[in-house]
């Protein structure tokens, strides 16, 4: 009888107080247990190492380690990856919620030996008709898979890769230092042009935030053109690999909207987050005004 792989999977996490709760709870939920919950702390400054801790008591499977030595996903992403034991390592966000079926996905996507790395769908746990989002996530996550032809995308808040092959290819994936590039397609790409396989499992399905979309314009912006920097990083110059690009900078102002109007905790559109939000900023403008006049004072 063949030996079922087994599975670790970690969490980087930079002030995540809000989040990380959620995420554990359904990692320790699920129906074939992680053999290492890994959570990688880097320089937070809020609660969430505290929770972690707690959690920990009641679940002595979550392990929290430290990684201070820079501010940035990919060193945290690294420290993670390279202290698990597991013969899968999975990799997802502090605000994913897994399905609780999604060991038993990657087990079973694992069995074949040819694959070294895997991701799935994802639905917005906090967006109205998340089921619905989950069918249209797939159905663009499953095209995008199909069409590409040299390149390859991972989705770093659900996703895994075989231990053996992480030590092969993280000698090999580019140096990242101004933090300019998305470093889930950087091991995706590193990984394709050294001939491993990666594979799309729809079984492997995750939930996570839309809290990005609530990012200024500019900063929004910012984020989606780290996939031109990637590409052109690895000289990456087909037209489909753009696609993702396209599709987030198209749906940003429309999902930012149903933001202002969803309350995600209690399930209905409301006003109130609105007003809360334009409270924000109208006392923001005030405590620019103040910082200006004061600025503007003379020294007496």
């Amino acid at each position: 009888m063949q030996k079922q792989p087994s599975v670790a999977v970690v969490i980087p996490v930079y002030n995540e107080e809000e989040v990380i709760e959620g995420c554990l709870l359904s990692c320790v939920k699920q129906t074939i247990p992680f053999s290492e919950i890994i959570v990688v702390n880097n320089l937070s400054t809020d609660n969430t190492e505290l929770i972690v801790k707690n959690l920990q008591k009641k679940y002595p499977q979550i392990t929290l380690i430290q990684q201070n030595k820079a501010q940035g996903i990919t060193p945290t992403r690294d420290k993670g990856f390279n202290a698990a034991k597991a013969d899968i390592i999975g990799r997802i966000d502090a605000d994913t919620i897994l399905d609780r079926r999604w060991v038993r996905a990657v087990r079973d996507t694992f069995k074949d030996e040819n694959v070294s790395a895997a991701s799935g769908p994802v639905l917005y746990h906090d967006m109205p008709l998340p089921k619905l989002g989950l069918v249209l996530d797939e159905k663009i996550r499953s095209t995008l898979h199909k069409m590409a032809k040299n390149h390859r995308f991972l989705f770093g808040t659900n996703m895994a890769i075989r231990r053996t092959t992480w030590r092969k290819v993280r000698g090999l994936i580019l140096p990242d230092p101004d933090n300019e590039q998305h470093e889930d397609i950087s091991i995706a790409l590193a990984l394709f042009q050294n001939d491993f396989e990666i594979v799309y499992t729809p079984e492997m399905q995750a939930g996570m935030s839309a809290r990005r979309i609530e990012d200024k314009p500019r900063d929004f912006y910012r984020y989606v053109m780290r996939f031109e920097n990637t590409f052109r990083a690895y000289g990456v110059k087909s037209t489909s690999a753009r696609i993702p690009i396209a599709i987030y900078l198209l749906i940003y102002f429309p999902v930012r909207t149903i933001r202002k109007f969803y309350d995600h905790e209690n399930g209905k559109f409301t006003l109130e987050k609105l007003r809360d939000d334009m409270s924000q900023i109208k006392l923001s403008s005030i405590s620019r005004r103040k910082e200006k006049t004061a600025e503007e004072e003379p020294v007496r």
